[in-house]
C-alpha cells in the first residue's frame, strides 16, 4: 500500500469518526413514533437527555 492510501484511509477514518456526534437521537416523527421510540430510548445514556426527548415527542404530538 502507497503512502497515499495510508493517508487517505486516515483522512477519511477521520472525517466518519467526525459524523458521528454525540449519538443521541433527534426528535423527529419517524423517531417518536411507537416503533421508533423504542429504537431510540434505549441509546440514551443519562436520564436527563431521556427525558428531554420524550419531552420534545411529545410536543410534537400536540401540534
Amino acid at each position: 500500500m502507497s503512502s497515499k492510501h495510508v493517508v487517505f484511509i486516515i483522512a477519511l477514518s477521520a472525517a466518519l469518526v467526525g459524523c458521528g456526534g454525540d449519538g443521541v437521537p433527534e426528535a423527529n416523527a419517524t423517531n417518536c413514533s411507537g416503533a421508533g421510540m423504542q429504537a431510540a430510548l434505549p441509546t440514551f445514556d443519562n436520564e436527563a437527555a431521556r427525558q428531554a426527548f420524550i419531552d420534545k415527542c411529545q410536543s410534537m404530538a400536540g401540534k
